[in-house]
């Protein structure tokens, strides 16, 4: 795949393909004081920074240039995925950028922020039933694609390699050039898996002393938009982990909650709803360490969630 590397792309000012990845990580300061050893450092990878405001502005981009190099598709050809919101507004704005129409199958009740961005980028969205979240948005997906086959390119961010792949040349070479090779924990949360199958795969393959914490929500009935429990909800078929995950870690709603304000108030970060659930599982691994360099990806920010009580609503 002919996806040109983050270095090669960082300052093409005037192609706004170019200016995916590359994002910045800030240490967070205040926050771990008292909670994890002085000698633990605990950084955060800001994926709004990305032009879609997402980590999968990362993934959205490498399927659309897979699925174009290997001729599926092609102008006339109406782009279809199914989303909780991030990869349908990082498809939306690469889609318009070369010309697609696009389709996305979402849940109802995902935030209106979200939905009212898609509306911006003149997308289809077809809303799925909220109690059935991504899975019957990925069911919705493929009946529309069985219906009209010659009609709608699937890109199936939940089954395509091209979804990891990305983050095994971008994302994780990233993180051991950001930390200048210190990194020794890596903090991921799973929806789709693809960030972190494809990071741990990168960390596996070159500096294998490097953990890999999984993040998911601790139970089936939860309020962690983006994410997914894996022993409850339909498995992507990309996440494999064997041999990737250090630890899984299961994260509470209400701290993950409780941290998106904290990550605001104490720090500056205004972050998404699984920015809070990831680092709130940073910090229960730097609580374990002696010392370390603890890198947490924060997949989006905060203002996609504004509408949400059980988060802003909280004093």
């Amino acid at each position: 795949m002919t996806v040109p590397p983050i270095s090669a792309t960082a300052n093409r000012s005037t192609d706004l393909i170019g200016r995916v990845g590359g994002t910045p990580v800030v240490r967070l300061q205040r926050i771990p004081s008292g909670v994890v050893p002085d000698s633990v450092e605990i950084w955060c990878k800001l994926e709004w920074f990305n032009p879609g405001g997402s980590i999968k502005d990362r993934a959205a981009l490498s399927m659309v240039i897979e699925a174009e190099e290997t001729g599926h598709l092609a102008p006339g050809k109406v782009l279809l995925e199914a989303t909780s919101g991030n990869t349908g507004i990082a498809l939306a704005w690469i889609a318009a950028s070369r010309g697609y129409s696009l389709t996305l199958c979402m849940p109802a009740n995902a935030s209106e922020e979200r939905k009212r961005i898609l509306s911006a980028y003149g997308v289809d969205v077809v809303l799925t039933d909220p109690l059935e979240g991504t899975d019957g948005s990925m069911r919705c997906a493929q009946a529309l694609k069985d219906e009209q086959p010659d009609r709608y390119v699937y890109l199936d961010q939940y089954s395509n390699p091209a979804n990891w792949q990305a983050h095994v040349r971008t994302t994780g070479p990233e993180l051991w050039t950001d930390t200048e090779g210190r990194i020794t924990d890596l903090v991921s949360s799973l929806g789709t898996s693809g960030t972190f199958m494809g990071t741990a795969r990168y960390f596996a393959e070159h500096h294998p002393h490097v953990r890999c914490h999984a993040v998911q929500p601790d139970s089936p009935f939860h309020g962690l938009e983006g994410m997914k429990h894996m022993e409850s909800a339909m498995v992507p078929a990309i996440y494999e982990p064997e041999g990737l995950v250090t630890q899984h870690i299961g994260a509470p709603s209400e701290a993950a909650f409780e941290l998106v304000q904290r990550l605001a108030r104490e720090e500056g970060l205004f972050a998404g709803v699984s920015s809070g659930a990831a680092v709130w599982a940073a910090l229960e691994v730097g609580r374990t360490l002696d010392s370390g360099v603890v890198v947490v990806i924060l997949p989006d920010g905060g203002g996609r969630y504004l509408s949400e009580p059980h988060v802003w609503g909280r004093q």
